[in-house]
Order: C-alpha cells, then structure tokens, then sequence
C-alpha cells in the first residue's frame, strides 16, 4: 500500500458511498480513511482532512472555502460525489492550486425523471387532495392535463436535455432558454429557444436547470414570476438559490401559480418553519433527485473514476 498518499471523505453521512464496492478499486493506491458522521465544526472538518491530497466530498453541506484551503497544503485535489459544485469556493481552489473535479451529467437520467414525477404531482394535485381526503373531505378542483401543453426549460445541459427528451415522448411542446443557444442544440434537444421573458410567458410548466453561478443566483423573482402565465407550474431541479424563495412563496400563496415541485432550498437541510411549508400546493422533496440505487451508484463510481484519473496523471471533468 502507497501510505505516503492519504485520500479522506470527510462525512459520508447521510450515507453515500460508504458500503460502495467502487471502493475496491481504490485499495492499494493509498492510506483511505472514511467518516461516516459529518464534521462538528471547522476545526473537525481540517482535522479530519489534515496530511490528504485527495478529498472525496460525498455531501454538499461539507463545504471548502479560502478558510480551509489555506489551512490544508497537502491538499492538491477534491472530487464531488455530485454534478454541483457550489459546495466548493472554485476560486479560492484555484488560488490554492486545488484541482476540482465534479460528474457533469453523469446522473441525467434519473434526476429528470424525478422533475418529471414532480411534475405529474403538481398537475395532479396529488399532494393536496391526499391532505384533503384524509381530513374527511372530498374536494371538487380541476387538475391539468400535460398532454399538449408547453413546457419551458431554463437550461438546457444533460438534465434539461432530458427532460425535454421526456416531456416531447408524451406529446408536450418544448420551449427553452439557455445562455448559449446554437441551431444545432435546438435541432438536437428538439426545441425551440426562445428569450426567457417568452419562456416565462409562453409556458404552461416551467422547469429550472441551470448551473448556480453568481449570475444566475436568484435569476428567478417577482418579476419573473409576475411574467408566468396564470395557474401555471414551477419546477426547480437545479439549486435553491437560483430562486427567490420569497418571492416563489408569494406567487404560489397569491393563487398566481397552480403549484410548485421543488427539490433543492436556498438553505439545506430546510429549517422546520420553512416558508414553503405552509404552502398547500408545493410538492418538495429533500435534494434527492438523484438518490435511488442506479442514481446513487453511478455517482459513487464516477467519483472513484476522478480519483483514479487524477492518480494516474489525466485529470477528468475538471472545472478548477
């Protein structure tokens, strides 16, 4: 065994890759330590890592910054267990000359067909008239129908990609907007990009997938929701501050929206009073549109993956 090389997970808990027989591949490369709790506080969290060139961060809520790298020189490389990298200040790892690597849309598939699910959910009230008839009562409201109806995509990498894949497969219309709209992406993907003031307007469900950068930190707001057709449906499947939570609360609390589906908050894990909570038409799930045994393995494995082609000289998805 190379001891001279220590690669650490910080805090596998909840459970991710502990248990993984991708880390069989592993064994022989190098010292590997695995935490299954998360870390108590900073000092914890450096101590934990402390003499480690590779970090597998297997949770989003273990985050690295300027103050960690700055105490970690050893550290030359973190893989994500995850597509997002918002866990990680890229910037202070660059300054730091921490190579980055993430999973770009390694787990595509099954994060779009949980924002399906979250779809047919909103549209079909499922929530709400569950609630209802368990009270005792036996509402009379009208569902929507998607067939036929425009879906709007706000991203179209591998997750929005699929997702319209999947909304086109049952007969629903596919607008989009995405930073960088090319003829060829349109033809690909089977979509029509259009401006995102025309998307918001034009929809009848609009979904969310793109990255969480400084730019797109709350690109939707009151006034993009103000620009949503009446009765129409919110999905976020990319990251809770893409969105004003307030600002989503308050279109859905007004009647505005039919209901939202969203996967990912602002602040994760969502304190109890929670301003979507009361919000009879939301349908939320805890950040785990990923989290089945396919979604979970694949992740698992790419992250093996990073680590074995930074070991053997050939950084792969890179993005710092």
């Amino acid at each position: 065994m190379t001891t001279d090389l220590k690669i650490v997970v910080p805090g596998d808990y909840p459970p991710q890759i502990q248990n993984s027989p991708h880390l069989d591949r592993l064994k022989g490369r190098a010292e590997f330590i695995l935490n299954t709790d998360r870390p108590k506080d900073m000092a914890d969290k450096i101590a934990r890592v402390a003499g480690a060139e590779i970090i597998m961060n297997t949770r989003g809520s273990v985050t690295w910054g300027e103050e960690e790298f700055a105490q970690l020189p050893d550290l030359k490389m973190i893989t994500t267990c995850s597509i997002g990298t918002d866990m990680i200040d890229l910037e202070a790892a660059n300054r730091h000359g921490v190579i980055i690597c993430n999973q770009p849309g390694r787990t595509a598939p099954v994060v779009a067909e949980h924002m399906f699910g979250l779809m047919f959910a909103v549209a079909k009230r499922a929530a709400y008239l569950t609630s209802e008839i368990k009270k005792g009562a036996w509402p009379r409201i009208n569902n929507l129908m998607l067939q036929g109806r425009t879906l709007g995509i706000i991203g179209t990498g591998a997750i929005g990609a699929e997702v319209a894949r999947l909304a086109r497969a049952i007969g629903i219309k596919v607008i989009a907007w995405t930073y960088n709209p090319t003829e060829e992406r349109a033809k690909e993907l089977g979509v029509t990009f259009k401006s995102l003031d025309e998307v918001l307007s034009e929809a009848d469900v609009i979904s969310v997938h793109v990255k969480l950068t400084k730019k797109s930190r709350h690109l939707i707001g009151t006034n993009e929701f103000a620009k949503m057709k009446p009765n129409s449906i919110f999905l976020n499947g990319a990251r809770g501050a893409v969105v004003d939570t307030q600002a989503l609360v308050t279109a859905l609390n007004s009647g505005h929206l039919m209901g939202a589906g969203i996967d990912v908050f602002e602040e994760e894990p969502t304190p109890p009073d929670h301003p979507l909570f009361a919000c009879e038409h939301a349908i939320l799930t805890p950040h785990c549109a990923d989290m089945t045994p396919e979604g979970v393995d694949l992740l698992n494995g790419g992250a093996v993956d990073n680590v074995i082609a930074y070991l053997e000289g050939r950084p792969q998805n890179q993005v710092s």
